[in-house]
């Protein structure tokens, strides 16, 4: 294979190659990186998996030390636009070190979190941007960054842009960037309006396929379990049992919590993906992926995009996408960069012509092979069975402000800490009671009998001073002076019954 340094990487960053364990090219990284290198605009066509984030990268990075500009806040000298925050993520952590062997600033934006970080690195000055196009766009328009300035755009996974919804958004970034700066593209497909990004951005590409859309991987294999729907369950179970990483691909985000909970209460941890988890929670449960705590991943087509974790020995499409490209994407999580890896298609009968349809678009020729948990060949895919796990339910969260305690409860709220709800609630007492307001609140039994014999002590006057106005006029009789006012509408009302 081509070493890196005989494409024309600099050496700096051979360096940073080498101490990862990369010293030879991809085949995507040998067919792109000399046009990229020189400042040609490209069109680079492979799957996921294929080696194309370092094939931008390390051009990216190359000519922006080539050009050494000064840093300005706001405005970042190269822009990188992904689909998902998790491809940002992962493109980040291809970037980053070589961009800090080059002395260069990244930052990396994306929605669902709290933008005030992004813009405190954005106003600081940054030279490569790696962004999703909607949190991207929304900083655009709070002109908390500026692209005016921008001198290479890379657009990556632009088919899943497509799919998305994204193209209008993308469109309107990409004409914010100026005119005739080197501009690259990857994409699986040239469907869905991405052929005409190409057209509108792109001048005079090299185009370069790696590999034809479809999932023709050596390493990869395809099996297509048929299984009465009853069994389907416990199947998929079957699968998920093995001791290396697998994903598993539900249509649903609501199918895909259901999921990964039963498997994990059947003994196989498992984590869920999908758009209604937390920035926070996706992060946990990848992490929990990633260091192997979890071995399965149940995932939705749109939440797995952009997913990177290597040694995924298995992709089972408990529920069979509706198109081939969802399946070609699905698929690539596994079999990367040279690695072997299976994909595994559950079909029931009513699924099979639907199933057929869609094997022959991603150009896949496999029998159905009609099987049961038990079957011989569910455990040849499954591999080495690992030992089930307890399940553990996770610890809820107590309310930041719980209810307001019964006096009986005093001594317990001191020993854990009153909350702001609790604190509150007590300074109100201690006014009541004729404390000061800079006064300390210790709830203690002494306090709270005292404060109970007070309230005692009030109610047993109140009862007192209405008995004698009642003796005196009845229910609308004149108050005592010193036992407080009525309202106006009171004493009118006091009037009108009185005559």
């Amino acid at each position: 294979m081509t070493t890196f340094s005989s494409l024309g990487v600099p050496e700096f960053l051979t360096r940073v190659l080498s101490a990862q364990g990369m010293t030879q090219a991809f085949p995507i990284q040998e067919a792109t990186l000399p046009s990229t290198l020189s400042g040609r605009d490209v069109l680079g066509r492979g799957q996921t998996g294929s080696g194309k984030t370092l094939a931008f990268s390390l051009p990216l990075v190359a000519r922006l030390v080539a050009d050494p500009r000064p840093r300005k806040a706001r405005f970042p000298r190269a822009l990188i636009m992904a689909p998902t925050r998790e491809l940002a993520t992962q493109i980040s952590r291809t970037v980053i070190p070589l961009a800090d062997a080059a002395g260069l600033r990244t930052s990396v934006v994306f929605g669902g979190v709290s933008q005030k970080r992004q813009e405190q690195e954005l106003n600081a000055g940054v030279d490569i941007l790696i962004a999703c196009p909607g949190r991207l766009d929304d900083l655009m328009g709070q002109k908390i960054v500026d692209l005016s300035r921008v001198e290479i755009s890379i657009l990556d996974e632009a088919d899943h842009m497509a799919d998305m919804g994204f193209l209008p958004v993308v469109r309107r970034i990409l004409d914010r960037v100026p005119s005739g700066i080197q501009h690259m593209l990857f994409s699986a497909t040239l469907d869905n309006g991405v052929d005409k990004l190409v057209t509108r951005y792109l001048a005079d590409p090299i185009t370069h396929s790696v590999d034809a859309p479809q999932a023709a991987v050596n390493t990869m294999e395809h099996r297509v379990f048929l299984v009465d729907p009853e069994d389907k369950k416990e199947l998929v179970r079957e699968l998920a049992a093995g001791t290396g990483r697998r994903i598993m691909f539900m249509r649903t985000k609501h199918h895909a919590k259901k999921m990964a909970l039963w498997l994990s209460k059947a003994g196989v941890p498992a984590v869920d993906l999908h758009g209604n988890l937390s920035q926070n929670a996706r992060d946990r449960n990848l992490a929990a992926f990633s260091d192997g705590s979890a071995k399965v991943l149940v995932a939705t087509d749109v939440a797995a995009r952009g997913v990177h974790v290597d040694g995924v020995e298995l992709v089972v499409h408990i529920d069979p996408p509706a198109e081939h490209k969802a399946y070609l994407h699905r698929s690539g999580r596994t079999a990367r960069a040279g690695s072997d890896g299976v994909v595994v298609t559950v079909a029931t009968t009513e699924q099979r012509r639907d199933v057929t349809q869609l094997l022959k678009a991603a150009g896949i020729k496999v029998p159905f092979e009609p099987v049961t948990p038990t079957s011989d060949v569910v455990a040849e895919v499954r591999g080495p069975q690992a030992a089930p796990v307890p399940y553990v339910a996770p610890v809820r969260q107590q309310p930041s402000q719980p209810k307001k305690a019964r006096p009986s409860q005093g001594r317990g709220a001191q020993a854990g800490g009153p909350s702001s709800g609790e604190q509150s609630t007590s300074r109100s007492r201690s006014r009541r009671g004729g404390r000061g307001r800079g006064s300390a609140v210790q709830s203690t039994d002494r306090e709270v009998r005292q404060s109970g014999q007070r309230t005692a002590d009030a109610a047993a006057s109140q009862s007192r001073a209405e008995g004698r106005g009642s003796a005196r006029g009845g229910e609308g009789g004149r108050p005592r002076a010193g036992a407080g006012r009525a309202s106006g509408a009171g004493r009118r009302r006091s009037r009108n019954r009185s005559r």
